[in-house]
């Protein structure tokens, strides 16, 4: 079993915010939005959710102590 992340960001923004995503499993790419929606069904289980940032809803990893499994 591999220590990999679900989820890793593939473009980030001139400033920083993560933009683009994809599902290391699958291979299935998302933009911020797609990967809001799919936290929302519970695509991804417990493992990520999303709070405002500067007033825009961000994907964000739920802290586990393990640095390899944030977004980024």
């Amino acid at each position: 079993m591999t220590n990999k992340p679900k989820v890793e960001v593939i473009k980030e923004s001139d400033t920083g915010r993560n933009e683009r995503f994809r599902d290391t499993r699958t291979g299935n790419e998302m933009t911020r939005n797609q990967f809001i929606k799919a936290i929302d069904r519970g695509d991804y289980g417990n493992d990520y959710y999303h709070r405002k940032i500067n007033g825009i809803d961000t994907p964000v990893s739920k802290p586990d102590g393990n640095p390899r499994n944030n977004l980024g």
